[in-house]
């Protein structure tokens, strides 16, 4: 019983300290304190009652219903909820006495409403004909015998239930309190400033999500708790009115309005009739993916309806009468209809780019709506065209689309938009807009398992297109919707006040996300925003999907190690501020946060462990047996986590992370989880060359004896040598000693100088303890330029000789001048994160500025701000920001520095005759440019770089090689704005050391 006891006072505890609104991008009115200046809600036991008008929109109606309990679950204390006409006022006026109620109601549409404003003479000209506006307000006499009320008003329906959820989530209520079991916050009392809340019109027109790839997860999910296991009639799909009306309420308490339903296997209007009426009584704008005109599901209605191909060109009747049901299905409800037409099976319609036919189709498809909805003018009509893939190329060949038509620009489906419109596109009248990917299937690899995209990367895609215009629609793909709940979150937050968010407050989001989800102090906030930045981070820069067992290199730059050693820390911090969570929070927080740091760790520590078996193979180190166990543990490890999140709160959440993610060969998913190769090595026979093998940091060989990696020829390569200067970064260098087979030894290590220091000089190794990590560093007081130390390894092994083994240790003493300042060259290479500049310079009101988090490593800038003209330059014109360095030596290279500028994988998003390119210049010399991004072969395609499992969009980086003539000594880079977009991460000038590795060499030091 203690520990149940304990965990009841810490939650008593936390509440009594949450005295503060945690709303996420919103201005805030609610507090928990009464003043002379607030409207009371709730104090002392009794609640405001909450009227509407009986003629209001039925939404708003459900909306209240939804803000009553909300209001009840904060505080215990129930308000009543009552359609009040304006005759019912008036017959009742002496009766109401003191009473202060909350009337919400709708312009032009609640008759109550109207008289208040009639009555008071309020000022609603700041909401009135807005999209989803609403403003609230306490007022005076608002009806006859009502001394006060705070009226809550909305330009329009949403703009009403938009309001109502607002103030919901200021009093304590998480939009995910249902969808990840997010605890809501308790308050004895309730208080609303008296000036109220306001909010003009959301950034975006449309915001939705866009359901796909729901099989396994989602489907099976929702088969399990939504029906008696067999699916609808005609497709077996689980996703009923049931499923959809819990979904369409967290979309509007999230702000959103727009969604396109889960398609695969699942027909929305089919599979239950009443999910078509009621997303438009909740008041949820339908509308259907990019291959799915008029309302209708593909590819399950036409399997199911139609008749003949899906070819307008060969059955053109046919396809007609199909989109007729599905306009007519849809006529009386809210919806942006899907036009153009694509192959089936979201592939390129039969016969190529015939542009004539498609523009074909889209007349007729007008002509249809005008019949269906019998009317002269279709541009009433809400419809949207998406250039996906090849339809943007055919848009780029001359397709004309009808003006009033939105536009609905793609990204590359990994988060990288492919185009924005040009200047001379943004007056259309239906304007344009962004469907955006955080799930997908498809090549290179699909990736659908856990998160791995970066709030920071959708900022500044989407604000690209929010200064350039594209705001009519923002969709994004979110697969399962869970486990992305904070990252959809963040896309609808951005695209209902874009002005919220700049690059330097970002972090705030997640500060106040997890203050909101889990009621945390604003250290522990802070904590959070760390471990989500660095497992994003992390998992964006190849996803999970794309790992394997060399993803990081296993013998440079000690990459893998800190890789694994961040993410153990992250899962560290995630389990403390886990087990010190009261129990009703754990469910979430699991969900939310430490399932997927969790799980992540997991996974990458396996493919850690399974690269070092291999190479400890190669080796011949007795070790590769322990981690081939240790991959062994961790796979089953990695079920036995999937298992944890399906048995949590009694299986609310099975089969949400069914979704297979261990295996992969091609770009589908594999079937089955399946453990990474692993090596045995013989754990009774020695090696060859005796009981003790040792490895020199940055080499893949072991001695003593042959190693195909120990020098050219492969045999008789004598003892191997290190270097190591003094502007390494790490500031040692490292041996690994180990086992090479069964026999335990002692060993020591000794040097024929006395400026190396051992970190230790003697050890044992056995079964348990089969390897040892020894590093060496120097005493630089006692080196003056290049030096040479002699170093021995001695095992001492019972009933064996003693085994010697040694390599030469070669220094070098460099050094830069007093009074020089900037980044030195270490082991044949400086490395320069982006945001280290030294001198930053503006020009015609453009910045390079830092977007933190951004990217691999550190960070990226870019110039900033976006949109306007799109002003571009050429080299030497523009913006600039400059990077001082100093180098040794330029010889391995004849003279010459490569110098590699590693941006982010943006498009060509003005069009390929705007391609993204970037300046360098060392010194006084002479810029260069180069234009990174390449038209693409293929119609609709991507440049043929960007794919492939070792492409650019897999790796998310872009390496701009620059080569330059360079003496040593001090020099200045300079970096020069061409074109608006470009995101440069780091930047790294090889004199002739660079290794390979995936993150590319570690920061050089800074003097």
């Amino acid at each position: 019983m203690a520990p149940r006891r304990r965990a009841t006072l810490v939650a008593l505890s936390l509440l009594s300290l949450a005295v503060s609104v945690v709303a996420i991008g919103q201005d805030t009115c609610v507090t928990f304190k009464s003043s002379p200046s607030t409207f009371t809600v709730v104090s002392s036991g009794k609640a405001a009652p909450i009227f509407l008008s009986p003629d209001e929109w039925p939404g708003v109606q459900r909306a209240a219903v939804d803000f009553a309990s909300d209001i009840e679950s904060v505080t215990g204390v129930k308000p009543t909820l009552t359609n009040v006409t304006l005759s019912v006022a008036a017959a009742n006026s002496t009766s109401f006495g003191t009473l202060t109620p909350i009337i919400v109601g709708t312009l032009g549409k609640s008759s109550l409403i109207d008289e208040v404003i009639n009555r008071t003479k309020l000022d609603v000209s700041s909401i009135q004909g807005k999209w989803e506006a609403f403003m609230t307000k306490e007022v005076k006499d608002p009806l006859p015998g009502i001394s006060s009320a705070y009226v809550v008003i909305g330009a329009d329906k949403r703009g009403s239930i938009f309001a109502l959820y607002d103030h919901s989530e200021q009093f304590g209520v998480s939009p995910w309190y249902w969808w990840a079991d997010v605890p809501t916050r308790k308050h004895n009392a309730l208080f609303i400033n008296s000036s109220g809340c306001s909010h003009g019109t959301p950034t975006a027109k449309y915001r939705g999500i866009f359901l796909n790839d729901e099989q396994p997860a989602l489907q099976n999910w929702a088969m399990e708790k939504f029906t008696n296991g067999t699916g609808s009639y005609y497709t077996g799909s689980p996703f009923n009115h049931f499923f959809y009306t819990k979904l369409f309420e967290l979309l509007l308490r999230l702000r959103a309005n727009y969604i396109w339903p889960a398609m695969w296997s699942s027909a929305f209007c089919v599979d239950d009739d009443q999910n078509q009426p009621l997303a438009d009584w909740y008041g949820i704008v339908m509308g259907t993916s990019h291959e799915e005109p008029f309302m209708r599901s593909l590819p399950p209605e036409w399997d199911i309806f139609g008749q003949g191909p899906w070819d307008y060109a060969t059955n053109q009747q046919n396809v007609y009468d199909f989109w007729k049901v599905g306009a007519e299905r849809a006529r009386p409800y809210e919806g942006v209809y899907t036009i153009g037409m694509r192959g089936s099976g979201d592939e390129p319609i039969a016969d190529g780019p015939d542009i004539q036919l498609l523009e074909k189709i889209v007349a007729d498809q007008r002509d249809l709506l005008q019949q269906v909805f019998n009317t002269t003018d279709v541009t009433t009509i809400p419809q949207v065209w998406t250039m996906y893939k090849e339809v943007e190329g055919y848009y780029d060949l001359g397709m004309q689309v009808p003006d009033d038509v939105i536009l609905l620009w793609s990204d590359d489906n990994f988060g990288n938009v492919r185009r924005n419109p040009l200047i001379s596109e943004r007056n259309r009248t239906g304007g344009s807009g962004v469907y955006y990917h955080i799930d997908y299937v498809g090549s290179p690899r699909s990736y659908k398992w856990i998160q791995s995209s970066q709030i920071e990367k959708t900022f500044e895609q989407m604000s690209t297109a929010l200064n350039r215009e594209a705001t009519k629609i923002w969709v994004v793909n979110v697969g399962d919707l869970k486990p992305l709940e904070m990252h959809t979150e963040f896309f609808l937050t951005y695209g209902y006040d874009a002005s919220k968010w700049n690059p330097s407050n970002l972090n705030t989001y997640v500060t106040s996300w997890a203050q909101r989800e889990f009621d945390l102090s604003s250290s522990d906030a802070a904590e959070v925003a760390t471990i989500i930045h660095n497992l994003t981070q992390h998992n964006a820069r190849r996803k999970p999907e794309l790992w394997n067992s060399t993803t990081y290199s296993l013998v440079n730059y000690r990459e893998a190690d800190n890789v694994l050693a961040m993410l153990r820390a992250v899962n560290e911090s995630s389990t403390r501020l886990y087990n010190a969570l009261p129990s009703e929070a754990k469910a979430a927080f699991f969900q939310l946060l430490h399932h997927p740091v969790w799980a992540s760790v997991t996974l990458q520590n396996m493919y850690y462990a399974a690269g070092l078996n291999n190479l400890r193979g190669l080796q011949g180190f007795q070790s590769a047996n322990t981690y081939k166990t240790e991959v062994e543990s961790l796979f089953f490890q990695d079920y036995d986590i999937e298992v944890d999140y399906h048995s949590i709160l009694d299986g609310k959440w099975d089969h949400m992370m069914d979704q297979t993610h261990i295996g992969w060969t091609y770009f589908q998913q594999p079937q089955r989880n399946s453990m990474p190769y692993v090596t045995l090595v013989s754990p009774k026979k020695q090696a060859l060359e005796g009981p003790m093998r040792i490895v020199l940091e940055g080499s893949m060989a072991s001695w003593p004896g042959d190693s195909e990696y120990g020098c050219v020829t492969g045999y008789q390569c004598g003892d191997p040598t290190l270097f190591f200067d003094a502007y390494n970064t790490y500031g040692n260098r490292y041996v690994d000693i180990a086992t090479g087979g069964p026999s335990p030894f002692t060993f020591t290590a000794t040097s024929n100088v006395s400026w190396v220091k051992f970190s230790t000089s003697q050890g044992s190794l056995n079964a348990d303890s089969p390897e040892q990590r020894l590093y060496l560093s120097v005493d630089w007081s006692q080196v003056s330029g290049a030096q040479s130390a002699r170093i021995n390894f001695t095992a001492t092994v019972q009933g064996q000789k003693s085994q010697t083994t040694g390599f030469y240790f070669n220094v070098n003493h460099t050094a830069v001048p007093g009074g020089f300042h900037g980044f030195v060259e270490g082991d044949g290479t400086v490395s320069i994160e982006a945001a280290h500049a030294a001198r930053n310079t503006s020009v015609n009101g453009l910045t390079w500025i830092e977007i933190p988090g951004l990217g691999r490593t550190l960070s990226g800038v870019t110039p900033w701000p976006r949109g306007g003209e799109d002003l571009n330059f050429t080299a030497g014109a523009g913006p600039s920001i400059e990077y001082d360095f100093f180098l040794f030596n330029t010889e391995s290279q004849g003279g010459n520095v490569t110098v590699t500028a590693r941006v982010s994988p943006s498009l060509n998003t003005l069009g390929d005759s705007r391609p993204l390119g970037i300046a360098l210049q060392i010194d006084d010399g002479t810029p260069q440019t180069q234009y990174f991004i390449p038209a693409a072969t293929i119609l609709g395609d991507l440049p043929n770089a960007w794919n492939g499992t070792d492409g650019w969009v897999a790796n998310n980086i872009i390496d701009v090689p620059f080569v330059f003539p360079t003496q040593p000594g001090a020099h200045t880079l300079k970096v020069w704005m061409i074109e608006p977009t470009v995101v440069l991460q780091k930047v790294v000038i090889d004199t002739g050391g660079v290794k390979p590795s995936y993150l590319g060499p570690p920061e050089s030091i800074h003097v």
